[in-house]
């Protein structure tokens, strides 16, 4: 499978079109989960002095697991161990994950490969994550990771505008 390349131009277009921030994320969310041939893709955001992620948008979570992760403490699970990090972390294959990365509830998402990246604000500090998880094991490319990070990075810009 072939990301385009092109994705961050197709997501900039999205957000820049004039509907509402909501519209524009669920839009962009569609974007990129169809461009990394998904089986989930999640958007979650921190709240400054707090210490829990919130989901801000999904796409093919299944409701007990989407409601499990609307509040993710940083530091536990693949969202919040990135935000932590305020790197990327990725998983070949979360459903056989013995390193304590992925939730349990996580491999009720049926996916494998999964991968999920930060955004980072001008000071340094993690502001939302930004996750993929695909059906059969993936290891993902460098490429891979940095077009999603570009991504992030679009949907950054567009949060704070």
């Amino acid at each position: 499978m072939k990301v385009p390349t092109d994705l961050p131009v197709i997501l900039e277009e999205v957000l820049g079109k004039d509907s509402s921030l909501e519209d524009r994320i669920k839009k962009s969310l569609n974007v990129i989960f169809e461009a990394f041939d998904a089986k989930n893709c999640t958007f979650h955001r921190v709240d400054v002095g707090d210490p829990f992620l919130y989901l801000v948008e999904q796409i093919g979570l299944p409701e007990k697991i989407a409601e499990i992760a609307s509040k993710i403490p940083i530091g536990k699970g693949m969202a919040g161990i990135c935000a932590e990090r305020k790197e990327p972390v990725t998983m070949c294959n979360l459903q056989t994950d013995d390193s304590g990365v992925a939730r349990p509830a996580a491999k009720n998402t049926k996916v494998e490969g999964a991968v999920v990246v930060p955004l980072i604000g001008e000071s340094g500090e993690v502001i939302a994550t930004l996750g993929i998880g695909r059906e059969g094991e993936h290891e993902y490319s460098e490429e891979e990771v940095k077009l999603l990070e570009q991504c992030a990075q679009i949907l950054m810009i567009a949060i704070l505008d």
